[in-house]
């Protein structure tokens, strides 16, 4: 019916329709040529999945990179998350820390995000693992290496009484000839930093397990990495959902204390079998009616955009994507927190 009337109305002011092989009309636009061709997005399961590509939203990024955007909700939550999808083919992942290799305490500064994006130009830089600060010095609390040099270990202890002492094997992510996985490690008063296959079966509601050493909680191989991250609980492993915070000893071990089962801002990382996955979820209202996820929701996700190994990060006022020195989300202390360490992509 539109196009009658339109013809109808190019008839009424004189428009001259000469027959193009007997009174077919002729179209009163010129040929249009080829059809233009749409890029085909590297990630068409994103899509399918209801993610939106946004790569272009943050100007020029490295040829390997996409950016994503979140549908309005994940695992029935209104939420506000982005992910970024690396070729590890055209892209390089690293880690900036201070420099703590045994958790005895640096005078290095802490860095925001953004400061670690002017000293690196790295096109993609999310916050990493845990620290803090004591005494006037700042500490790792989580695995770092960057090109094969340890600058972090993981907290090997954990106590909700300073008392009673626990030694939790904690999560890291990390690769090494190529290959991409999770893990959990321990690093000893002798200097021995193990890597294990499982954590140690540690809970707050039982007696403290034996130290961590090469034959528990299992046989141990020494961990050595080209470049790893550390933080925690560990998400998938093998394929599997284990998001094993409880086994980690995260948080504290009072009642009101489950950090990982509360809605927050949260930072993870991750592997798919072909794609390095960096993730991020904004939270505690920063906007409307967000709450954030939990380690599990954020699992869940990560499961389903394909992830085989995933670690949760250090989240809430810590959680930060940038993009092109940008940020994605908005940060939950209002601004961008200095933290220990950070991870960064790169063009190879």
């Amino acid at each position: 019916m539109r196009f009658l009337l339109s013809y109808l109305t190019l008839a009424l002011l004189g428009v001259a329709c000469s027959s193009k092989g007997g009174d077919a009309p002729e179209w009163p636009w010129e040929d249009g040529g080829e059809t233009p061709v749409v890029a085909e997005d590297p990630n068409p399961g994103m899509i399918d999945k209801g993610w939106t590509n946004v790569t272009k939203d943050y100007g020029s990024v490295t040829d390997g990179i996409a950016i994503y955007r979140s549908p309005s909700s994940l695992e029935g939550v209104k939420a506000v998350a982005y992910v970024v999808l690396a070729d590890p083919k055209k892209v390089d992942w690293d880690v900036w820390s201070i420099n703590d290799p045994k958790t005895e305490g640096s005078t290095d500064a802490l860095k925001t995000p953004q400061e670690v994006y002017k000293a690196t130009s790295a096109p993609v830089v999310i916050n990493g693992g845990y620290f803090f600060s004591e005494g006037g010095k700042n500490y790792n609390a989580s695995v770092a290496v960057s090109k094969g040099k340890t600058l972090g270990v993981n907290l090997n202890y954990a106590s909700k009484d300073w008392e009673t002492y626990y030694y939790p094997t904690r999560g890291v992510f990390y690769s090494s000839d190529g290959k991409f996985s999770c893990g959990w490690t321990y690093y000893t008063t002798s200097g021995n930093h193990y890597l294990y296959g499982k954590p140690a079966d540690n809970s707050w509601e039982k007696t403290p397990l034996q130290s961590p050493d090469q034959s528990f909680p299992e046989k141990a191989s020494a961990f050595e990495a080209t470049t790893a991250i550390g933080a925690g609980p560990v998400l998938i492993h093998g394929g599997k959902k284990v998001n094993s915070w409880k086994e980690e000893l995260f948080y504290g071990g009072a009642s009101d204390d489950k950090m990982p089962e509360e809605r927050h801002p949260r930072t993870a990382i991750g592997f798919t079998g072909d794609r390095l996955v960096l993730f991020v979820c904004e939270g505690r209202q920063m906007t409307k009616d967000v709450p954030g996820l939990t380690t599990g929701e954020v699992a869940t996700v990560l499961k389903d955009l394909g992830c085989t190994e995933a670690l949760n990060l250090d989240g809430g006022g810590s959680s930060c994507l940038l993009v092109g020195g940008k940020s994605t989300i908005k940060e939950s202390d209002g601004s961008l927190r200095a933290v220990g360490s950070a991870v960064i992509l790169k063009k190879k």
